[in-house]
């Protein structure tokens, strides 16, 4: 297993990866102001090529790969978003992709995956049955294996968003980012702790999907089921390196109920007029949550990913919009 990156290394990833991506905007939100009590910023990555963050870990990881391990095609698990960060990278570097996803897959981001010419597997109900399944076809037919969290270099491309955020706004003071296994509070906790210590760092997992949120919590890592709606935070258990590194520099870890994501995705959409998934909106649901102790400062939210699917827009609009 490689090192954990530092800040150097993000700055690398940046300069290899910005050909490719979008610099998203950071946006000051009047209405999200008046609702949190804070100066408040969402960093939306909602925007970004393939609409999330993810994109950046995946193109600095296979920008580095040899044609040797692009030849022989690389592999990976994902709920969605991660998957398509790795089948746009293998198709702007010419590998084949083969990328397993749970059995109840967002459909929009698999029809994504496989317009980008990936091999898309369903198999099992949940991340961790496919990530399994993957690694083993994987040894088998020796496709290079990218584990969703625990590839390292994941990190220091997802890092990108939170350089961006400092070089807009470098008097930032706290940083809300959702956790699903944790490579994109990873990489935020790396820049913001390397470039101001100050800096509150705060992690927002699902309620119904509490895995990394136990781990981090325990100290060791812990499994636990996952039954929330937010597949872009859908992980069964804790991953290394990045619940050691979360434990060093993470600074708080709060949970949001599939409601409270609901919630936030309708006040979005209402006030913001941003279309964002679940996982992207439980930084405005942990903000809402947290608010008394937000009240004054100047805050950031990662709003992650914007790939909601239609069924699910229909159901909050559904309960929501009379």
């Amino acid at each position: 297993m490689e090192s954990i990156p530092t800040l150097k290394d993000v700055l690398e990833a940046k300069a290899r990866i910005s050909p490719y991506i979008t610099r998203t905007s950071l946006h000051k939100h009047l209405a999200l102001d008046k609702l949190i009590g804070a100066d408040t910023y969402v960093k939306h990555e909602n925007h970004q090529l393939l609409g999330a963050f993810k994109v950046r870990g995946g193109i600095n990881l296979l920008s580095q790969m040899s044609s040797e391990q692009l030849r022989l095609g690389v592999s990976t698990a994902s709920s969605g978003n991660h998957g398509q960060s790795i089948a746009f990278a293998a198709k702007l570097f010419g590998a084949e992709a083969h990328i397993a996803v749970p059995e109840g897959a967002n459909p929009g981001k698999v029809e994504s995956m496989r317009n980008l010419g990936a091999e898309v597997i369903h198999h099992g109900e949940h991340f961790g049955i496919s990530d399994q399944y993957i690694q083993a076809v994987s040894e088998e037919l020796g496709y290079r294996y990218i584990n969703a969290v625990t590839e390292p270099i994941l990190y220091a491309g997802v890092g990108t968003y939170t350089l961006e955020i400092l070089e807009d706004v470098p008097d930032i003071e706290i940083i809300i980012v959702p956790v699903g296994g944790g490579s994109g509070a990873c990489g935020t906790c790396i820049v913001a702790k390397s470039i101001n210590p100050k800096i509150k760092v705060i992690g927002v997992q699902a309620e119904k999907a509490p895995a990394a949120f136990n781990s981090w919590k325990s100290g060791r890592l812990q499994e636990a089921a996952m039954t929330s709606v937010a597949e872009g935070l859908a992980t069964n258990k804790g991953y290394d390196p990045a619940q050691s590194l979360l434990r060093e520099q993470l600074d708080d870890f709060i949970l949001v109920s599939d409601e409270e994501m609901e919630n936030a995705i309708y006040i979005y959409l209402e006030q913001t007029r941003n279309l964002v998934e679940h996982a992207g909106a439980a930084s405005l649901a942990a903000a809402i949550k947290l608010k008394d102790t937000l009240k004054g400062k100047k805050i950031a939210l990662v709003a992650s990913g914007g790939n909601l699917s239609m069924n699910h827009l229909k159901a909050i609009l559904s309960t929501r919009g009379n």
